[in-house]
């Protein structure tokens, strides 16, 4: 076995070195790059989710019209929030909600179908003349 002279190993160790600093110019370089594409992708996903549901709003309101619908589209009244519409039929009152490609209810949409599912759901009726009045002896200073 040969031995390495004091200078080889200085040489060495000089490589070795120059080496590690070149490494991590390098990693950093590549986790500058590694960020900047993660932002990227960040954007380019916001971006994907603003489009769907903008494409769920246009569906949302051209769905009644489509020969899919099964209700007449002249009943239907479109809301947007918190459901997307109400269809009035001869025999009933389907509150109605759509939903483009793989979206789910949103936790208050659930609520609102639970609501009417368990039959909370009521009709009132308010005359302009007994609400101005009681707005009227609400008024402070009399």
């Amino acid at each position: 076995m040969t031995s390495l002279t004091p200078e080889t190993l200085t040489q060495i160790v000089l490589v070795l070195g120059v080496l590690c600093l070149l490494l991590a110019v390098i990693l950093a370089l590549l986790l500058r790059r590694l960020r900047r594409l993660s932002i990227l992708l960040s954007d380019t996903e916001f971006q994907n989710r603003s489009l769907s549901s903008t494409y769920g709003r246009i569906t949302e309101q051209w769905f009644p019209l489509m020969d899919s619908y099964p209700y007449d589209p002249q009943g239907f009244r479109f809301l947007g929030s918190p459901i997307d519409g109400v269809q009035f039929e001869e025999d009933r009152i389907v509150f109605v909600e759509f939903k483009a490609n793989k979206s789910r209810l949103s936790p208050n949409e659930k609520r609102l179908k639970r609501l009417v599912e368990e039959g909370y759901v009521y009709w009132e009726e308010f005359h302009f003349t007994d609400l101005a009045e009681k707005d009227k002896s609400a008024q402070p200073g009399d």
